[in-house]
């Protein structure tokens, strides 16, 4: 083996190229067992980025089921989920273009079920007995925050398509989520909330018979309320309910008796997630008497198996330090599972061995190890007496090493949400920049899952504030340790990571530059123009009428432009209904204005999110060029330059 090229951090030439990451990723979610046959959903980045219904081959391989243009995808919330179900070899899917709801069986073309593009449905359950399906309905006919969502049937056996949308089953409540019908049939289970709470600050779960015309009668509150949040709810083979609460302080288990919740296992780590989508799958039944269950302890999940009538618990020792959407089979279950080496992959696991096969893989190939950072969990004192939890990466490249007393520069990734968890799980978009000679640190701050409600609510009130403090000590805790150059550290996100990426920048001069894809720059504007789901998430993020609208000057980085003294580039999509593309191009008009250097990106058809594996890679590449001239870097890679503009000079647009 050669000894390593000694040359500067960030030039380093790297086997991950944005073009490969870009298009080498195809997301895996939702899997789904329908007798002896496997199904999930795949993005499929070769084909416009949809997400199409798959099953697994006999000979180990896959086939796409649902035909272009197909997209499987439900805007329910907005964020959709729950978008597919498989019973008896039939699929009934929602449409992303027209949300409408499509039934497919066999090799047969789709065919519409609904017809009002105003109704988006999703989280479907199969109701056999009255020839219908359970769904979230989601009533734009008045559009905007006017939607109402209810409980509601799509009729299978209609004569005609005018006919399958049948009535409602529950309403009053401002969201339902999880409609889950007995093993019986005779009852329904579903949770509901009402504004200003988010299904994590405060839910109810409700319980109702099914009458003899297939409407709900008696209809119960059986648990939660105020200061509880309740997810994924489920019926046991033997028709018990069961459902994940965090009154303790963590998501745990509880089976639902007439006295109350009983806790199975009580445990400091969490069986639940941030219900941002529907279908969501901690755990599932192996048995009568038996629960395997993924949790999540400090960003590692670990995978168990719970008895039932005892609580006794077992771990079943695997590979993966992220495991998620899991789903029975015999004498196993499925999960979407990852480690530090290996990225998103579809497995089945063995409960009595451990053993697993791999069903599909979000990559084709991963590159060899000695190009790879695994993630090193850290956690360092921030503002309040807090302790902030992170995953940092150092630079790692086998071929390259850097001249002695060299120190490389740092990204830190603020995530979205701003409930989301980073794990150590493998990420290509964050090895791409190690390889190359960057340090990367992705923050858990205050108010990120999987560290308890009480974390999680460390970010109540204050948002804009927590979030960044724990940026800015994780920067500052690496730089002190002499692990990066203080004087060359950066800050990027998306979404709500952008709004705590764009308050760092305005607030603190610890970034040299920073990089908001589709972040948050105004909260007024984004009350004023976002989604039902999320319109009074900022009442809790920030403060409830009339105090947030002091807050809210006080907070948003657009208030606040004056103060940014750094170069940003920004990345926004523009059909984006959830951070729309003005709260980008405010900033980005502020800065010229001021004459501070600015990069600016918009991408046609692209959402909240981006999915087309040229925008990725452009995104990426651009991303690369403006820090490789803000540091003075020479890349090793021929990259697209990004026109980095100030003054008058005209947005550079892709598409």
């Amino acid at each position: 083996m050669n000894p390593p090229q000694i040359a500067p951090y960030g030039s380093w030439r790297s086997p991950l190229s944005a073009r490969a990451i870009a298009a080498g990723s195809r997301p895996i979610a939702s899997p789904q067992v329908d007798g002896d046959q496997v199904y999930w959903l795949e993005g499929l980045a070769d084909e416009g980025g949809r997400s199409a219904v798959v099953r697994a081959t006999e000979e180990g391989g896959r086939t796409i089921v649902t035909p272009a243009p197909f997209n499987v995808r439900s805007r329910v919330h907005e964020y959709g989920g729950g978008a597919a179900l498989v019973a008896g070899r039939v699929i009934y899917f929602s449409n992303f273009a027209d949300q409408r709801v499509y039934v497919q069986q066999g090799d047969a073309a789709p065919r519409a079920l609904t017809t009002n593009g105003a109704h988006r449905h999703a989280d479907f359950v199969l109701d056999v007995a009255r020839e219908r399906l359970i769904a979230v309905r989601e009533d734009h006919a008045h559009n905007g925050q006017g939607s109402s969502n209810t409980i509601a049937e799509i009729r299978l056996g209609a004569t005609g398509e005018s006919d399958t949308e049948g009535r409602v089953l529950a309403s009053g409540f401002d969201f339902y989520a999880a409609p889950r019908l007995s093993p019986d049939g005779r009852r329904l289970a579903w949770l509901c909330w009402n504004h200003p709470d988010m299904p994590w600050n405060a839910t109810e779960l409700w319980l109702a018979d099914i009458a003899a015309d297939g409407s709900l009668a008696a209809a119960l509150r059986v648990a939660g309320g105020a200061g509880e949040s309740l997810c994924q709810q489920r019926w046991s083979p033997r028709g018990e309910l069961f459902v994940a609460s965090d009154r303790s302080g963590w998501w745990n288990l509880y089976r639902v008796d007439a006295a109350g919740l009983v806790a199975l296992c009580p445990m400091e780590a969490e069986f639940g997630q941030p219900q941002w989508v529907f279908g969501q799958s901690n755990y599932a039944f192996v048995g009568d008497d038996e629960i395997a269950a993924c949790c999540s302890e400090r960003g590692q999940s670990r995978l168990l198996r719970i008895d039932l009538r005892s609580g006794a618990v077992a771990e079943i020792a695997t590979r993966f330090t992220k495991i998620d959407d899991v789903a029975a089979v015999p004498g196993g279950v499925l999960a979407i599972a990852a480690s530090a080496t290996e990225a998103d992959q579809l497995v089945r696991i063995d409960l009595a061995t451990g053993d697993y096969r791999v069903l599909a893989r979000s990559l084709d190939a991963v590159p060899d190890a000695g190009y790879l950072s695994p993630g090193e969990a850290i956690d360092y004192p921030s503002d309040g007496g807090r302790t902030a939890h992170a995953f940092f990466y150092p630079p790692h490249n086998l071929d390259f090493a850097a001249p002695a007393g060299d120190l490389p520069p740092l990204i830190v990734f603020s995530h979205g949400g701003p409930t989301s968890m980073s794990t150590s799980a493998l990420r290509l978009a964050y090895q791409f920049w190690t390889s190359r000679g960057f340090a990367v640190l992705d923050v858990n701050y205050g108010g990120s899952t999987g560290f308890g409600r009480a974390y999680r609510d460390a970010l109540k009130g204050q948002w804009g504030v927590v979030d960044v403090e724990d940026c800015v000590a994780g920067a500052r805790h690496l730089a002190a340790a002499g692990r990066v150059d203080g004087e060359r550290m950066v800050i990027r996100g998306g979404s709500a990571g952008g709004f705590t990426t764009l308050s760092a920048l305005a607030f603190h001069r610890v970034f040299k530059a920073g990089a908001s894809y589709y972040g948050v720059s105004d909260l007024k504007a984004l009350d004023d123009d976002t989604h039902k789901f999320e319109s009074r998430y900022s009442e809790w993020l920030v403060a409830p009428p009339p105090e947030r609208d002091r807050l809210y000057a006080e907070r948003s980085p657009a208030q606040h432009a004056y103060r940014i003294a750094c170069p940003v580039i920004f990345f926004q999509g523009m059909d984006d209904k959830v951070v729309p593309p003005a709260q980008s191009q405010m900033m980005v008009a502020a800065l010229k204005a001021r004459g501070i250097p600015v990069a600016y990106l918009e991408f046609e058809g692209e959402g909240h999110g981006f999915r087309r594996k040229e925008t990725v890679q452009r995104a990426l590449e651009a991303e690369a060029s403006f820090y490789a001239q803000v540091f003075g870097i020479e890349l090793a890679d021929a990259v697209p330059p990004v026109a980095i503009m100030a003054g008058r000079e005209a947005a550079e647009r892709s598409d």
